[in-house]
């Protein structure tokens, strides 16, 4: 049953960090310092929960708040910042899941795959909703979607650890969104062709 748990908690952590990589991160590194429904102490993943990682998330999550202020929503919304996040989300999913996997001697390496690809279900999903978002709002308005995404990734990760079944509900929503966002777009592009 603990597997269970630890696979759900994973699934649903590396969702969130798909969707904003830092402050999901530091909420289960928290968590899990504090043994809240994770524990990864006495494993090789402790260091999650150490001060180094957890101090060295922190500055991230400034670092990235700080150049979102200082870019502007245009420059957000590049695809550029938007792989980068993404690949740290990828990064930063990878190693929570895993870290979920290794209470009880259970092997690692599944949660770095499935770390990798949550992360990526996350990214894909959410991505495109807020650059479609971004385009309708004004600049003081698309200044605030970061914070709400974030908000979102941050309860999505602490409720993905106190109650385990949100993750996999959540990453088939997310999957929905994904799988409904490229309808969408199918179908602008088939109007347009049929246009010219």
């Amino acid at each position: 049953m603990h597997l269970a748990f630890d696979i759900c908690q994973g699934i649903g952590v590396a969702a969130a960090v798909g969707i904003r990589p830092f402050l999901p991160t530091l909420a289960v590194g928290a968590l899990a310092a504090a043994s809240v429904e994770t524990h990864v102490k006495h494993t090789h993943f402790a260091f999650v929960a150490g001060v180094p990682f957890l101090l060295g998330i922190a500055v991230g999550a400034i670092v990235v708040a700080l150049a979102e202020r200082r870019l502007g929503p245009d420059k957000v919304g590049d695809r550029r910042f938007g792989l980068l996040l993404a690949a740290l989300g990828a990064v930063l999913g990878a190693i929570l899941f895993a870290a979920m996997l290794s209470r009880g001697a259970n092997p690692t390496w599944p949660g770095i795959i499935g770390g990798v690809i949550c992360a990526a279900i996350g990214a894909a999903a959410t991505q495109p909703l807020l650059a479609r978002v971004r385009g309708r709002l004004d600049t003081e308005a698309a200044n605030a979607l970061p914070v709400i995404a974030e908000a979102f990734a941050l309860a999505l990760a602490v409720l993905s650890v106190l109650a385990p079944p949100v993750g996999p509900i959540v990453v088939a929503l997310l999957l929905w969104m994904l799988a409904s966002g490229r309808r969408r777009e199918g179908q602008k592009y088939a109007g347009l062709r049929i246009l010219r």
